[in-house]
C-alpha cells in the first residue's frame, strides 16, 4: 500500500493520512489549491477530496504508470510524463488531453511548464531533456546531459530551467549534476 500523510508544521503531527492499494508517484495541487492530484501506477490522474479521502475523478492518461505532473501557472493546462515514454498536455478544466509528445524513447521521469505555459521541458532516462512549444508540440530546444534527468523546474517568472540528474564519475561511482538553462529568445 501506498500512503499519503499530511503535517502540520506547526506540530510536527500527522493531521490526516491516506493509504492506497496501488501506486502513487507525484502528488500536487492545481495553482488554485482548489483541487488534490496524484499520478498512478495504473495510467491515470486521480483527483481526490480530501475530506473524504474519495477519488472524485480517474483521468486516463498514459499506458503505464504516471510519473510525474506539473501544472503552468495560470491553471489552464496540465502535463503528465510516464512509463510509456509519453508527455501529454490536458485542458485542466475539462480533464481532456489537447495533444501528445513522443519523442522520447525511456519512460519520462519530470517535466515543467515554463511560467507562462509557452513551453514544456520533459526528462527520461536518456541523456536529453526536450523543450517543446505547448501550444505546436514543435521541439524548440534540447539540451544534451550526461545521465538520466530527475529533476526539472522552470524559474517562475523567468525562461531559466534548472535541471538535475544522474551521471557517473571518471571512477563509475554515482555523481549528481545540476545545471541552469537560459532558452534564447523565441518566438511563439
Amino acid at each position: 500500500d501506498d500512503t499519503i500523510s499530511f503535517l502540520d508544521v506547526r506540530t510536527w503531527k500527522i493531521t490526516k493520512s491516506m493509504s492506497f492499494k496501488y501506486e502513487v508517484n507525484e502528488i500536487t495541487w492545481n495553482p488554485t489549491g482548489e483541487l488534490f492530484l496524484m499520478t498512478t501506477g495504473l495510467g491515470t490522474v486521480e483527483v481526490i477530496d480530501l475530506e473524504s479521502h474519495r477519488c472524485l475523478l480517474s483521468v486516463p492518461t498514459n499506458t503505464g504508470s504516471v510519473y510525474c505532473i506539473n501544472f503552468d501557472r495560470s491553471g489552464r493546462y496540465f502535463a503528465v510524463g510516464g512509463a510509456d515514454a509519453l508527455v501529454g498536455i490536458f485542458d485542466a478544466c475539462e480533464f481532456a488531453c489537447l495533444r501528445t509528445f513522443d519523442r522520447s524513447e525511456s519512460p519520462v521521469r519530470t517535466l515543467s511548464l515554463s511560467f507562462d505555459g509557452t513551453f514544456i521541458a520533459s526528462g527520461s532516462e536518456e541523456h536529453t531533456l526536450d523543450i517543446s512549444h505547448v501550444e505546436t508540440g514543435e521541439m524548440v530546444h534540447q539540451i544534451q546531459g550526461k545521465g538520466a534527468s530527475n529533476s526539472i523546474a522552470f524559474h517562475p517568472n523567468k525562461m531559466v530551467l534548472a535541471f538535475a540528474g544522474d551521471e557517473k564519475n571518471r571512477h563509475g561511482h554515482d555523481e549528481g549534476s545540476v545545471g541552469l538553462f537560459l532558452l534564447p529568445q523565441m518566438a511563439p
